[in-house]
């Protein structure tokens, strides 16, 4: 014969209780964070070469936060709620000023330029002159990414927000003009991350810059990128040669492991890709090809329920699968990166435009202003 048990009255009245606490916590933590002003603040963190480094905290009051350094205008971190209402990192990130600085330093989230991406041979030739740089490789052995900028907090519209300078010198790293930079990061409360790129210059000079923030949406769940399921706007790519160096023709996605028009995870055909390394380390040549911004590519991640929207002016977008990143390096809290443990999506020029005429023009000349929009959002899938 069955029986049936019921608990004594005060101890479910307790229970009921408990657990209408506990579903109500999340809700009023974010009710609370609604509530917050949006802020921007600034520290001191350390220094490198002598030089005072400075972290800016953007804080959007809706569970989202953005970490930028004046060392690199570097995104050292971006936290952000899963669809449990956890909030974790996004990105990659170094414990110590000193492994932004070393050699572990695999350009993580900082700012690239005066050229991202490649050269060929590293030379060109521009109005009858030819320059030689000191790599054929993201702006020469000291970047963009290795330079102290100028930071400043401000707003936007009432969004909080950190304006990052630079003047390149006529001749740094091989290039010509000196060359005024200027990168805005905000961030609103529809969680988007806006990064505004503005410049200058008083000759003649190649000019591609983009952010290198290597994302993983799991928030720390898992130690590599592959499920993450990746959807590209764009039907064509870079073909490639020799060192992933673009050879200048612009072939179809359709029918190889390219082909990210419709969604796929990052691993489903990784193992079909062999360029100078295994993975992927391609450019896109995105739909939108007139400075407009539009949706280049949509990143989610199951088993956080993030999702990430890549919005931009640019005409590329180079997809990295972390092809590199290696155990022997240890990122934030001590923990090893993996191969394949994040992934890249930069918005940008195409790279070696300078050889390649066909390709969206490069060169920015005295009296013209270079502006570019890329905006990062996040967001969950119930």
């Amino acid at each position: 014969m069955k029986r049936s048990y019921q608990l004594p009255y005060s101890l479910s009245i307790g229970i009921f209780f408990c657990c209408l606490l506990f579903s109500a916590h999340t809700s009023v933590a974010q009710k609370l964070r609604s509530l917050k002003k949006p802020v921007v603040t600034k520290d001191l963190i350390g220094q490198i070469d002598g030089k005072d480094v400075f972290e800016f905290t953007l804080d959007n009051a809706s569970g989202m936060e953005v970490r930028v350094m004046t060392y690199g205008a570097t995104i050292t971190d971006i936290v952000t709620p899963d669809r449990e209402g956890v909030r974790n990192s996004v990105v990659l990130g170094l414990d110590s000023l000193s492994h932004y600085a070393g050699w572990q330093n695999s350009l993580m989230g900082s700012t690239v330029g005066r050229v991202a991406g490649r050269i060929e041979n590293g030379r060109f030739s521009l109005d009858g002159k030819e320059y030689v740089l000191t790599s054929d490789i993201h702006g020469g052995q000291n970047g963009f990414d290795k330079r102290h900028w100028m930071g400043k907090a401000t707003r936007i519209a009432g969004v909080p927000a950190v304006e990052m300078t630079y003047f390149s010198k006529d001749g740094e790293e091989g290039y010509p003009g000196n060359l005024s930079v200027k990168i805005t990061f905000s961030l609103n409360k529809e969680n988007e991350l806006l990064i505004d790129y503005e410049a200058t210059t008083d000759k003649p000079t190649p000019l591609v810059l983009t952010n290198h923030s290597y994302f993983n949406l799991s928030g720390g769940k898992r130690k590599d990128a592959l499920n993450t399921e990746l959807t590209i706007l764009a039907d064509r790519y870079l073909e490639y040669g020799e060192g992933s160096m673009p050879t200048g023709t612009i072939a179809a996605v359709k029918g190889t492991p390219f082909d990210f028009t419709r969604a796929k995870a990052i691993g489903q055909e990784i193992d079909q890709v062999q360029q100078y390394t295994s993975g992927y380390d391609v450019t896109f040549a995105l739909k939108n090809q007139w400075g407009k911004l539009q949706l280049a590519a949509r990143a989610f991640e199951p088993e956080s329920g993030r999702e990430m929207e890549v919005y931009t002016t640019e005409p590329g977008l180079v997809f990295y699968s972390g092809n590199y990143l290696s155990e022997k390096v240890t990122g934030r809290n001590g923990v090893p990166y993996t191969k394949n443990g994040a992934f890249c999506l930069e918005t940008q020029h195409f790279p070696n435009s300078v050889h390649n005429p066909s390709f969206p023009n490069t060169i920015l000349r005295p009296g013209e202003k270079f502006q570019s929009q890329t905006i990062y959002k996040f967001s969950v899938r119930r």
